[in-house]
């Protein structure tokens, strides 16, 4: 199954990925009627150049949100300022909802790169990803 995504969404996420480069850029992305509509740029608060944490109190503010707004946490994204948008072995480990995509946002090399994964059992897996408008 594809992970829709409104362009304006996917440039947002790539345009925090910059903002934030080298430090991983991280946050959550709430879909309607299955399209992803919404993206919550979080802190990193571990601010690392090769791993992220949530703040708990900002976890729970999204969440109230996006249900607020009838809108449903579908994925969590992240980016790799320096390597490519395939899931580390860190992001493996640590992918606990397998109900949720985790997409990459890849800036190495200068391009910018996005991609999304499904992560069970420690097994990742591609997903398509369509933009639509």
């Amino acid at each position: 199954m594809a992970v829709k995504i409104k362009k304006d969404i996917q440039d947002k996420i790539i345009k925090h990925a910059q903002e934030e480069a080298p430090i991983e850029a991280c946050g959550y992305l709430a879909s309607q009627d299955g399209v992803i509509v919404r993206h919550y740029e979080m802190k990193n608060i571990d601010q690392s150049l090769e791993h992220f944490s949530f703040d708990p109190k900002d976890q729970f503010f999204v969440v109230r949100d996006a249900r607020a707004q009838g809108l449903e946490i579908s994925a969590v994204y992240h980016s790799h300022p320096a390597s490519p948008a395939r899931p580390s072995a860190e992001d493996i480990r640590l992918a606990y909802d397998p109900s949720l995509s985790y997409v990459i946002v890849s800036l190495a090399g200068g391009r910018r790169d996005v991609k999304s994964f499904r992560i069970v059992r420690s097994n990742a897996a591609a997903e398509e990803m369509e933009i639509v408008d």
